[in-house]
């Protein structure tokens, strides 16, 4: 019986200290730590915020599009104001262009805002 008892308190020691090393892990930060990573959904535009920044595009929406090829539902490699609007619905669109990828931004905008 002595041997039993053995094992099981040496079980529920090692127990006891992987838990109490595994800790609660990384804390939640309070608020959003800046822009979107790329490709994933951001806040979803107004219509006055998505018609402004179409306008603003002027036919080179890309820039603002998270995820292009989420919003280019034809596949064509163009964005209609259609597929533009169908993407600040759906939080596929930012507020503000992303740098070109050879400038080293990639899908972060020069100064973004939260």
């Amino acid at each position: 019986m002595r041997p039993t008892l053995m094992a099981i308190s040496a079980s529920a020691l090692l127990f006891a200290t992987g838990y109490a090393y595994a800790g609660g892990g990384a804390p939640v930060p309070e608020k959003t730590q800046g822009v979107p990573s790329s490709g994933r959904p951001s806040a979803v535009l107004d219509k006055k915020e998505c018609d402004a920044l179409w306008t603003k595009a002027k036919g080179n929406a890309a820039p603002y599009i998270l995820n292009f090829e989420m919003v280019d539902k034809n596949g064509n490699g163009q964005i209609s104001k259609r597929e533009f609007k169908t993407g600040c619905n759906k939080g596929w669109v930012q507020k503000q262009a992303a740098l070109p990828a050879n400038s080293g931004g990639g899908q972060t905008p020069r100064n973004p805002v939260e």
